[in-house]
């Protein structure tokens, strides 16, 4: 099939049929094609392409029509021409022209292919792996729908729209930040803009296996349960799930709605970072059939344990920004995970937390594949607007996307519902209404956020946020030694638990540019840096319901918040690495302290 799409993006007020539908599951196995490569990109900033001089919407779609210049004397201006410049697609426009960097607004993206039709009825769909922020699409000058929010996946079906020659996909894409977005105006990170990550058309039969679910039965370590759904004309089918290495299989028979659940008894070799076994699981329908690679294990809490399988668990671990190591922009890719990745795992990490949005499927698989436990989360940062009812339905929508695309990640143990967001009763019910959703989705996994720490007697931090009882696994976020005091006030901190559930440290750290040495107590030094760590871990070592920690941060990353010229410059410079990759003091302090806590475990 040869391949060239126009892509138009924009913020529209209807939703549409292709836009109501979940994605695909786990599209990679489909018949198909890629799209990525070169993209025609035109900068929109007062969105001229969308809206006319009266900020009324243009009637016939603007730029998104697709207009060709009828006669060389037409003067249409709202036009794609073969001299428009390119971005490459995936990626962020941010990091690829240096006019970009700091731009937030619209640009929009075109593309075209040549389609051959199959020789027997199917359905297609325009597949993309994520766009920042709002999307409105449109093929062949038809608008197909919109989608808001930057970091999961959403599709569009085009069966009966494309020809055999000369598609065009238009896409507009807006970055720009809001208030009642999610997430809002004040971030701690970059705000990339643009087709993020992969984008693909999507061949499937007229009636398929649109999503599944094949999991560990909760409280089981030997019987696999899950659901089924159809997509087509012919719901009503029988399904089978096999698991050939195992010798296991079940048939089910789907309903008027396409639905099944289903349950099986199976011997299995259980997923965990020491053995990240994975199985190949067909789900095979009369008319469809997709096979992908999962791992099976248990995830729980008992008291203030975290039990893996049935047994403790102590997760060592680090945060992780969606940041690319060497070239700086938005990571799209399995090399760019699988370097983020394996660092972590040389340090001795059997953990990672995905801060502060769904990162790219690339880094889940790889984490299934590498045996690291993954903490995921959705955008609900800081100061959001807690009472405004469209806020919590754009929230609860980028959690249900998360987890329609993560369901069968054995490394994801944690949703996350939130990062640093203050004390209130608004905010309290609407991350414990996030939570509730959650375990609704999925009941397999853990919840939890990360909350700031709150004092209570002297040098006595107390875990009493009124979300806790919402959360199976507390998490927190304390800088000793860089917001608060110096690194010696942690000699004498300790930490109170108003609920018994584990704690896992969510944040800690301090921050220092590579290669800026002075001695321990000059702050923004190495050797600053490193004292903070040295100081951190055996305070760590005393809480006796700490069940895991996630050092911040892995890399270096760009943040329009960390401006301290010559230190920063527009860096959040508290990575263990440079984003260059090299280690800086504190990276050996942690990865000693994880390493020698695997030998006394052993």
């Amino acid at each position: 099939m040869r391949i060239s799409v126009v892509v138009f993006v924009v913020l529209a007020a209807a939703a549409s049929r292709a836009q109501q539908m979940e994605p695909i599951q786990n599209p990679s196995a489909r018949q198909g094609a890629s799209l990525n490569g070169r993209w025609q990109a035109l900068m929109d900033p007062y969105e001229a392409g969308y809206y006319d001089f009266h900020l009324n919407p243009i009637k016939d779609g603007g730029l998104g029509a697709n207009r060709v210049p009828a006669n060389k004397g037409d003067k249409f201006e709202l036009v794609f021409l073969p001299a428009t410049p390119t971005l490459a697609v995936p990626g962020d426009w941010n990091t690829q022209r240096p006019e970009l960097l700091w731009y937030e607004g619209t640009i929009w993206y075109r593309h075209e292919f040549d389609y051959a039709p199959p020789a027997t009825p199917r359905r297609q769909f325009l597949w993309f792996g994520a766009a920042n922020y709002q999307a409105v699409v449109f093929v062949n000058g038809k608008k197909l729908g919109q989608h808001e929010g930057g970091f999961t996946p959403f599709q569009f079906e085009v069966t009966g729209l494309l020809k055999e020659h000369g598609n065009a996909v238009i896409v507009k894409v807006d970055n720009q930040r809001h208030a009642d977005a999610v997430p809002p105006t004040m971030t701690d990170w970059w705000n990339y803009g643009g087709l993020t990550r992969d984008v693909k058309l999507v061949d499937v039969p007229e009636t398929f296996i649109q999503d599944y679910q094949v999991q560990l039965e909760k409280g089981s370590g030997d019987r696999v349960a899950g659901w089924v759904r159809l997509n087509g004309a012919r719901k009503r089918q029988k399904v089978a799930i096999r698991i050939a290495e195992a010798n296991a299989s079940v048939t089910v028979e789907t309903g008027e709605d396409g639905y099944a659940r289903f349950a099986f008894p199976a011997a299995l070799s259980l997923w965990s970072p020491e053995n990240p076994k994975l199985y190949a699981v067909a789900v095979e329908a009369e008319t469809d059939r997709v096979q992908e690679r999962i791992g099976f294990r248990s995830i729980a809490v008992s008291g203030t344990k975290i039990l893996l399988n049935g047994k403790p668990v102590f997760l060592r671990g680090v945060a992780i920004h969606a940041e690319a190591p060497f070239r700086s922009g938005r990571v799209f890719s399995e090399a760019d995970a699988r370097t983020l990745l394996g660092w972590a795992k040389e340090m001795g990490c059997n953990f990672v937390r995905l801060a502060h949005y769904p990162h790219d499927e690339a880094m889940t698989r790889l984490a299934d594949e590498m045996g690291l436990l993954v903490w995921s989360e959705i955008p609900v940062y800081w100061a959001v607007q807690w009472e405004n009812a469209a806020v919590y339905a754009r929230a609860e929508r980028q959690l249900a996307e998360m987890i329609a695309r993560d369901r069968n990640r054995a490394s994801v143990v944690f949703w996350s519902m939130a990062n640093e967001t203050p004390l209130g009763e608004a905010r309290t019910k609407f991350l414990s209404s996030l939570a509730a959703k959650a375990r609704e989705l999925d009941s397999t996994r853990l919840i939890t956020a990360a909350t700031l720490p709150h004092t209570g007697a002297p040098n006595t931090i107390v875990l009493d946020d009124p979300l806790g009882k919402a959360l199976d696994v507390l998490g927190c976020n304390e800088y000793i030694g860089w917001y608060d005091g110096s690194p010696e006030k942690a000699d004498r901190t300790s930490f109170q638990n108003t609920y018994d559930k584990p704690l896992v440290m969510s944040e800690f750290g301090a921050e220092a540019p590579y290669g800026n040495h002075g001695d321990e107590n000059t702050a923004w030094t190495e050797e600053y840096q490193a004292n903070v760590y040295r100081h951190q871990l055996p305070m760590l070592q005393r809480i006796p319901f700490l069940q895991g920690m996630a050092a911040w941060i892995l890399m270096d990353f760009r943040c329009p918040r960390r401006f301290l010229s010559g230190v920063q410059d527009y860096y959040n410079r508290k990575g263990l690495l440079s984003d260059r990759g090299e280690k800086k003091q504190a990276y050996y302090v942690l990865r000693d302290f994880y390493h020698s806590t695997v030998a006394t475990a052993r």
